[in-house]
């Protein structure tokens, strides 16, 4: 952006806010005020994030840069910005093979002990998306798949507040009237914490969902919750029910507010409030059991997520490892995924910017590292996640060509 550019875009930004500040305009109808704010909100993010696409180009480039693991046939994805020069670590793909292989693991390493598709009881998928992993385009992408492999792709209805946490009566209901209640081959999407089938004594469906750096997810839905087409959308779609925020709080930065211990940013150990930030990953696999799950970056939740994952769920993928987890679903899910890939990368430019904010900054060192150190358990979490996803990556990959097995 030109110097000019930048004078203009802050003269504009302080002419609206006086405007408002000093009342030389009456408050307008909601209308002209969401227009306002939403100007607003789209001119601040032009002039603060224009470093974002130097930050993307400068990631293409390491992506694009070829893993040594090519030569072993395993290539997955990509080695990430953060995994570049690390191809030894254990929270990577390679890193996963050559652990594997060092401890002799590699040897027995099978599909069949890490598929928990057999084990469902119904021909239905169930995806309890977690907030701000690009579930959006994991929905999309059964739509496509829905009439490729002839099953239906259904969701819950859109709603002013998600019901995550439900209470055994509550959660019946829900199973019977909105999950259990088709004949033929389906999905069912909706955001809600894991439901033990065994529980409620109802049949297994095949547990799906996926994950993102907690980090990474935090910050992601930071500046998404001010993203203009945000607020229009949730306007449009709530009218009244919705409160208009601040001018304020939509400047507000992220690094600012983490290293300034603003209320928003801040992480207390084991609190139970704070749901709608998302910062409890964790809760969507932990389950309905709220003195366990709720507590923030718990041990125990950590602990009953990791259970849940190994035990009940089929897949748990990232788009962060895109073409590992489009394998793993194909390999491990084949009713439903069958031709995943294919279909990916044939829309892949309509699929991968769901719901994507293109102007969100990059989040500074200092920032990190205080998250890293409140977010230890949610973080634990993830790299077991991804290290188990990697396996079975490895073993299908292992399936095909045994002399992998070294």
């Amino acid at each position: 952006m030109s110097l000019n550019a930048e004078r203009s875009y802050k003269m504009k930004l302080r002419d609206v806010e006086n405007a408002f500040k000093y009342r030389r305009i009456p408050y307008p109808k909601r209308s002209v005020e969401l227009i306002a704010l939403l100007a607003i909100s789209c001119t601040f993010f032009l002039f603060m994030h224009t470093n974002k696409l130097n930050s993307r180009l400068k990631e293409m480039e390491v992506k694009l840069q070829p893993s040594e693991f090519s030569a072993l046939g395993l290539t997955g994805n990509h080695i990430s910005g953060h995994d570049a020069g690390k191809h030894d670590d254990i929270n990577t793909l390679h890193g996963t093979y050559q652990y594997l292989k060092s401890t002799g693991q590699l040897k027995h390493l099978t599909t069949a002990q890490l598929n928990n598709t057999p084990r469902a009881q119904l021909d239905t998928i169930f995806f309890n998306r977690i907030t701000k992993t690009g579930s959006e385009k994991m929905m999309e992408l059964l739509k496509i798949l829905g009439k490729r492999n002839n099953f239906e792709p259904r969701r819950d209805a859109v709603g002013f507040y998600e019901v995550v946490l439900m209470d055994d009566g509550y959660t019946k209901n829900f199973l019977r009237t909105d999950v259990l209640n088709c004949t033929t081959a389906n999905t069912y999407t909706k955001h809600v914490a894991f439901i033990d089938f065994d529980r409620m004594d109802e049949p297994w469906p095949i547990y799906i969902n996926l994950v993102r750096d907690p980090i990474e997810r935090l910050v992601s839905w930071f500046y998404y919750a001010r993203a203009p087409w945000y607020l229009a959308e949730r306007v449009e779609v709530f009218g009244d029910a919705v409160k208009m925020p601040s001018i304020e709080w939509l400047k507000k930065d992220f690094n600012n507010c983490i290293e300034e211990q603003d209320p928003e940013c801040v992480y207390e150990q084991m609190e139970l409030g704070n749901v709608g930030d998302h910062r409890r990953q964790s809760l969507y696999l932990c389950g309905q059991v709220q003195e366990v799950c709720m507590p923030f970056n718990s041990h125990e939740a950590m602990q009953r997520a990791k259970k849940n994952v190994e035990e009940h769920y089929a897949v748990v993928g990232t788009w962060e490892d895109t073409n590992t987890t489009l394998s793993v679903l194909e390999g491990y899910i084949p009713r439903f995924f069958s031709g995943a890939k294919d279909e990916y990368y044939a829309l892949k430019s309509q699929l991968r910017d769901v719901n994507r904010n293109m102007f969100r900054p990059s989040i500074s060192d200092k920032a990190r590292t205080i998250l890293s150190q409140n977010l230890t358990r949610e973080i634990e979490l993830y790299q077991f996640i991804k290290h188990r996803l990697y396996k079975q990556y490895i073993a299908l990959q292992l399936e095909k060509n045994p002399k992998l097995r070294g």
